[in-house]
């Protein structure tokens, strides 16, 4: 694989998901990779501004570079969200115009406001006005049959003009109704040809690709187009593919930790978590997969699903199932 540069900061980036990027996977990949980007969950603008905000935005110092997702409407409280996320510490606001969920479209955000770029623009425009930190889009190449390249291009022009300079592409549109969202991340087609010809057509602009991408060989790959790379599940399905991405794709020397030292490492956070409160099972769950196609690697994932669960569980849950996986590489 080609060794690509140090820049852009998104070259590599893990993609915003419900349920997965949660504070306590975010300090486990950060075990694994110094440089690559990672975002949280998407949080509503509502939330960040009438929530528990302690709860919902804290996160470790480590996580850096880390960007905090935003869902909504409303520029006035997309703004204030992005102010507040601002004060603890991101680096970065991303916009949610992708999610194809019911939920999130009943509450008018998500993919069906790529058919509102005027509307975007005006959030873009009043978070920018609020915040020194880059804002960011993630979104479609369209939504239902609003899928013609000159449909893309409006969008991202008129988004752009608002101040939004990075835009991260789901090489995929998204059909709005009649498929799940997991349905919507499998069954349209991927084209990425269009990506890179969205490259192409705005060069100063940052365009990050995403969708369908689980190994480090095809981002390498679509780093000759594209700025950067977003990759999304594969990184939970086999977290330990991102232990070689600051050689590979940041060009670093550092030895690679082994996926023994990755988890013995995690082992303090662990602990300050769980005399915190933290049930083990939502810091072990981000585990799972460490050591997917390794000898041991089920008994592991067995030994953490079965036992962390428990009402005492404890450290020697972890430190027990290591020892009975052995890795050769």
């Amino acid at each position: 694989m080609t060794v690509h540069s140090l820049l852009p900061s998104h070259r590599l980036c893990i993609a915003p998901m419900m349920d997965y990027t949660d504070r306590h996977a975010r300090y486990l990949l950060r075990l694994l990779s110094k440089h690559i980007r990672l975002y949280t969950e998407m949080i509503t603008a509502g939330a960040v501004c009438r929530g528990d905000r302690e709860f919902l935005l804290s996160f470790d110092p480590q996580e850096h570079p880390v960007a905090l997702q935003l869902g909504g409407n409303d520029p006035k409280a997309l703004a204030d969200a992005a102010q507040i996320g601002e004060s603890f510490g991101y680096d970065e606001i991303n916009l949610n115009i992708g999610c194809p969920s019911d939920r999130v479209q009943s509450a008018r955000f998500g993919a069906c406001l790529m058919a509102e770029p005027t509307l975007i623009a005006e959030c873009v425009a009043a978070i920018r006005a609020k915040v020194a930190v880059p804002v960011t889009i993630k979104t479609r190449l369209g939504i239902d049959h609003h899928d013609s390249y000159e449909f893309l291009t409006n969008f991202v022009s008129t988004v752009h003009t608002a101040g939004c300079h990075t835009f991260i592409i789901h090489a995929r549109k998204a059909w709005l109704q009649g498929l799940s969202p997991r349905e919507n991340r499998e069954i349209p087609p991927l084209d990425y040809t269009r990506v890179y010809r969205l490259k192409q057509d705005f060069p100063h602009l940052t365009i990050v690709i995403n969708g369908g991408i689980t190994q480090l060989a095809q981002a390498s790959e679509h780093l000759n187009h594209c700025d950067g790379v977003m990759i999304g599940r594969a990184a939970f399905d086999n977290p330990y593919l991102l232990a070689h991405a600051d050689q590979l794709l940041y060009g670093q020397q550092e030895v690679i930790s082994t996926r023994h030292e990755i988890v013995k490492n995690y082992i303090p956070y662990i602990e300050s978590q769980l005399a915190q409160g933290v049930p083990l099972a939502r810091l072990t769950r981000h585990l799972l997969g460490l050591f997917h196609s390794v000898k041991g690697g089920r008994a592991w994932r067995r030994a953490l699903s079965e036992n962390a669960h428990r009402q005492t569980a404890g450290i020697d849950i972890v430190q027990a199932a290591l020892e009975n996986v052995i890795e050769e590489d």
